[in-house]
């Protein structure tokens, strides 16, 4: 079975933990992760300097942010 690899083109944060994210196929989606940041990796995230950190791998074109915590474009 084929299943699409969607690919981050483009990202704006807009407030705490909400980021719209564009994909390679013309979709936006807006998405609020407060509800999983939680656990080790995810949970730094959670210091609003940091998660403004975050930035578009350039090989898996997924958001990621600088301690590897990233979020495969399937599940955005």
């Amino acid at each position: 079975m084929y299943h699409k690899l969607y690919k981050v083109i483009d990202y704006k944060v807009l407030e705490d933990y909400t980021i719209r994210v564009s994909f390679d196929d013309g979709s936006e989606q807006t998405i609020n992760f407060e509800p999983v940041l939680y656990g080790e990796m995810w949970g730094a995230l959670r210091d609003t300097g940091f998660f403004k950190q975050v930035t578009i791998d350039p090989i898996a074109r997924t958001l990621s942010w600088p301690n590897g915590a990233d979020f495969d474009p399937e599940t955005l």
